[in-house]
């Protein structure tokens, strides 16, 4: 196989890793910081805590008002629109409001801007930023003509590209690089939302309280962007709700953990196991 090019950068809060193999160290970096410079872009628009970005000036809106918003972001916005419609509600950008407003704000998507319909409209995109991010970074990849790379995002959203080498794919494992339970992944993305490492933070959108349903949960989806929103909302839900989403779904696998078991659901065929 061929070497296997590493590459790091912070962003969001937390530690983006691009891997690119089948092409020279020089070009492979160069690609890289492409993408990265992609990633920090993202985020000055994307961030809540950034007084000029896109999500701040949204916030604030006042009931009626509308504010033009940049491309990326409608897309973003757009995705997290769809994701709360085929989860019901158990995935939304607005959990976090929930908190400080009796009933969720309302808000509408319209010729890249945005309105704000009822209440204070704070969105987070925390639980679809990254997933966002490494879609988007894995254009770039491609338009440089890397389609061979694993990205990785805090761990927790990986997007795999083409297998490198003769491999099946990329080992990837439910949790850290040393987790048990690995699967070879090609062109897809994997990811988790757990209440191990920041306990109960997970809010139910629908209700504005914590649900710590279970420990662990995890979305196999053709986009990161899907599955990050995807496996967050599988923390909120119950299992049965969970197997009539994937029933509509086909293209969705969700891994449940629960006392150190991973349990598979959905209709998607399960990758192959790697070592």
């Amino acid at each position: 196989m061929s070497e296997i090019h590493v590459f790091n950068h912070h962003a969001m809060a937390t530690h983006f890793q691009v891997r690119i193999a089948d092409e020279a160290k020089e070009y492979a970096g160069q690609t890289a910081q492409a993408a990265f410079a992609l990633v920090d872009e993202i985020e000055s628009r994307l961030s809540r805590f950034q007084a000029n970005s896109d999500i701040s000036q949204i916030a604030q809106l006042a009931p009626g008002e509308t504010v033009r918003v940049s491309g990326p972001v409608f897309a973003c916005l757009e995705l997290a629109k769809k994701m709360e419609r085929a989860t019901r509600g158990a995935f939304s950008l607005t959990a976090a409001a929930r908190q400080s407003q009796s009933a969720a704000p309302q808000w509408t998507l319209e010729n890249f801007s945005v309105r704000c319909e009822s209440g204070r409209v704070e969105l987070d995109p925390g639980a679809i930023g990254k997933g966002f991010a490494l879609d988007r970074m894995a254009e770039v990849l491609r338009e440089w003509s890397c389609p061979v790379f694993l990205l990785v995002a805090g761990g927790s959203s990986i997007l795999a590209g083409d297998a490198p080498g003769r491999l099946p794919g990329w080992s990837c494992g439910l949790g850290d690089d040393n987790a048990q339970r690995r699967y070879w992944l090609s062109n897809v993305s994997l990811s988790g939302s757990g209440l191990a490492v920041k306990g109960a933070h997970i809010l139910d959108p629908r209700t504005g309280q914590a649900a710590p349903r279970r420990e662990r949960a995890w979305a196999l989806c053709d986009t990161a962007a899907e599955s990050d929103a995807l496996s967050t909302a599988c923390m909120v839900l119950p299992e049965a709700e969970i197997r009539e989403i994937l029933a509509a779904e086909k293209s969705w696998l969700v891994f449940l953990e629960e006392n150190g078991d991973a349990r598979p659901l959905g209709n998607r065929a399960l990758p192959r196991k790697a070592p």
